[in-house]
């Protein structure tokens, strides 16, 4: 019988090379592609090449190196730096998902005959027989994660997505990778965003927007002014040090409006809220139309945030107002809001 060949998104990592090797235990002939995506020129964006080729090589398999460069850099970073200026905070990963990962994948995977694309993030995917319908299911460890990044996935591409780590813990694949010899297993986890990997946002906005950051006004939340800022793109929701001004009580921002250039600060209460408006929203088992009593969820504002109970309410053409039990702390616009059942990945949307 021939095997199943499956795509492989390598990143040179651990867990994309120990993804290989189970895919091929499980009887799937694999052709491991590595992106090759926009990277800014204080990085080598080359050795995570080497680093997958050198695997796959170990592993046995065909590998491609996939140009995604000018898609990436028009899409993901153009998307993420547009958002700071309007004083929005995008998140890329989720935003790359959606449009690389999970979408121009599929058509190299089809001109490579692979009937399946597989990465190595940590989540599953089961397949309900009485809805019959693909389920995105959370990891094994919560701590790993990775499901809220998946919210833009549908019935189409879930039939068609490996996910060969999602049931294993971290250190478990490093174990399997040490054992088959592969250097990698110690290899650090990627942290921040990949364009970004030292984590500074500004220096990055600077160097590559083309665009000045102005200065603008501070205000309360009653529209007084109180001070000047730096520009937008220096501030995140929740931030209380570095405002470069002091009022003799804890201060935060607390919103940050890139259209007329002003960051509202106040007291750290007026941070908590119990609702938020959503748009572009996403259901993995039913059609947005269908969603036409208000539904009960767990909702995470951040990839980080515990789950919190909730109600979606539709309010418009793929907009959604969620109301928690419990207020949350610096919700913040662009990021997504993801809902739950339990372990189950229902949906999900940005945070307007």
């Amino acid at each position: 019988m021939e095997k199943k060949r499956v795509l492989l998104g390598m990143s040179g990592g651990v867990d994309s090379s120990v993804a290989a090797y189970l895919l091929k235990e499980q009887g799937y002939e694999v052709v491991g592609a590595t992106m090759k995506l926009w990277t800014p020129k204080s990085i080598n964006g080359n050795l995570a090449i080497e680093d997958a080729r050198k695997m796959a090589d170990k592993l046995g398999i065909e590998h491609h190196v996939l140009d995604f460069e000018d898609k990436f850099k028009n899409t993901v970073v153009k998307h993420f730096i547009d958002g700071y200026y309007e004083g929005i905070t995008p998140n890329p990963c989720v935003f790359c998902n959606k449009h690389i990962k999970f979408d121009i994948m599929f058509d190299k995977a089809r001109e490579l005959n692979c009937e399946y694309i597989a990465t190595g993030h940590y989540s599953r995917i089961k397949y309900n027989e009485e809805t019959k319908m693909y389920e995105l299911i959370k990891a094994v460890t919560d701590k790993k994660d990775q499901s809220y990044m998946m919210y833009n996935l549908n019935q189409e591409k879930l039939a068609k997505i490996l996910f060969p780590v999602g049931e294993y813990d971290k250190s478990e694949v490093r174990e399997i990778a040490k054992k088959l010899g592969l250097e990698v297993y110690n290899k650090p986890d990627s942290q921040d965003i990949c364009f970004i990997p030292d984590g500074n946002y500004e220096e990055f906005l600077n160097e590559y927007s083309n665009r000045d950051s102005k200065k603008g006004k501070f205000v309360d939340s009653q529209g007084n002014m109180l001070g000047d800022h730096k520009g937008v793109i220096n501030y995140t929701i929740g931030q209380r040090k570095g405002l470069g001004i002091t009022f003799g009580k804890p201060t935060y921002v607390i919103d940050i409006n890139g259209s007329n250039n002003t960051i509202v600060l106040g007291s750290n209460d007026e941070l908590f809220k119990t609702e938020l408006i959503a748009s572009d929203v996403n259901f993995l088992e039913l059609n947005f139309e269908e969603l036409t009593e208000p539904l009960k969820v767990e909702a995470k504002i951040r990839y980080s945030s515990k789950p919190s109970e909730a109600t979606i309410t539709k309010i418009g053409e793929n907009r959604v107002k969620v109301e928690f039990v419990d207020s949350q702390r610096a919700i913040t616009k662009g990021q997504s809001v993801v809902f739950y059942k339990g372990n189950k990945l229902v949906g999900g949307g940005i945070i307007e």
